[in-house]
């Protein structure tokens, strides 16, 4: 779970500095492309864990979803410093909590509501100076935290009818179909794009180590989540805030200012006392 924290914040900054040759919604398709591909071997390494059908509605409704995320957070990017956007996106375990009540049916006590609610401060902490400074790009993030928390709704309902790996397989297959038949409408009417033969030749290694990043990260979560509680590993997510800026500021001489600090303290304390919440229910 640590390896994968580390490693998002690196595919992260790829997919930033993808934005200088190119748009947010390229550097999206060839991100998700790629990582499809990358994908073929690890379906074949996990085929013993593949069980019910890849692609379904449910898959297309998750690939939507995953493609809504990842091009509000490249599109933030562009922007914002990488760690200030990902303190903001931390606001999906909140968002997923508020939101499994109504759509999942469980129950969630006040404590957790309240929690939610303090982390929502946090969050408008890092947003304000943020959307002062960037404009509406700023909500990006929040934006992205809705659609993966939505996203982890259709996850949680799906995965009870086929594996979590077929699903999630399926899910990133129809993300990158989704895509490349949207490029294609774009390129048919005539619109601006990025062709990838246009790309210097470090901008096709990045795209290609970005998916090669997904496919490794996804290995590696895969392997945690089957040797341990979810629960247990879920506050390790965190430290994906580390490894974010510490790149961000090697890469691009980024470091979060003191009231982004403040406010990325009070997401992280409350979403961590959520799940220890969860936690404290579920072992009840």
């Amino acid at each position: 779970m640590c390896a994968a924290m580390a490693m998002l914040p690196v595919g992260d900054a790829l997919s930033k500095l993808l934005t200088d040759v190119a748009t947010p919604f390229d550097v999206t398709v060839w991100r998700t492309v790629a990582q499809a591909l990358f994908f073929i071997p690890v379906a074949v390494i996990l085929r013993r864990q593949l069980s019910g059908s890849m692609l379904s509605w449910p898959a297309l409704a998750s690939g939507a979803l995953v493609v809504t995320t990842l091009f509000c957070l490249i599109s933030a990017f562009q922007k914002m410093p990488i760690a200030t956007a990902i303190a903001i996106f931390f606001i999906e375990p909140l968002l997923l909590t508020i939101l499994s009540g109504p759509l999942l049916g469980e129950r969630v006590g006040p404590r957790r509501y309240m929690a939610v609610a303090i982390g929502l401060v946090g969050a408008l902490i890092v947003i304000r100076p943020n959307f002062a400074v960037f404009g509406p790009v700023a909500l990006f993030p929040a934006l992205a935290a809705l659609a993966y928390a939505l996203n982890m709704i259709v996850v949680r309902k799906a995965t009870r009818t086929r594996s979590a790996v077929s699903f999630q397989l399926g899910a990133t297959f129809c993300a990158a179909t989704l895509l490349l038949v949207i490029q294609g409408a774009v390129i048919a009417s005539g619109h601006d794009h990025t062709p990838v033969a246009s790309i210097p030749s470090w901008a096709v290694w990045a795209v290609l180590g970005a998916g090669a990043l997904a496919a490794i990260t996804f290995l590696t979560l895969t392997y945690a989540f089957s040797k341990a509680e979810a629960s247990l590993l879920a506050p390790l997510q965190y430290l994906e805030i580390v490894g974010a800026t510490v790149v961000g500021f090697l890469v691009f001489g980024d470091f979060p200012d003191a009231v982004t600090w403040l406010g990325t303290a009070i997401i992280l304390v409350s979403g961590i006392y959520v799940f220890h919440r969860e936690r404290a229910i579920s072992n009840v």
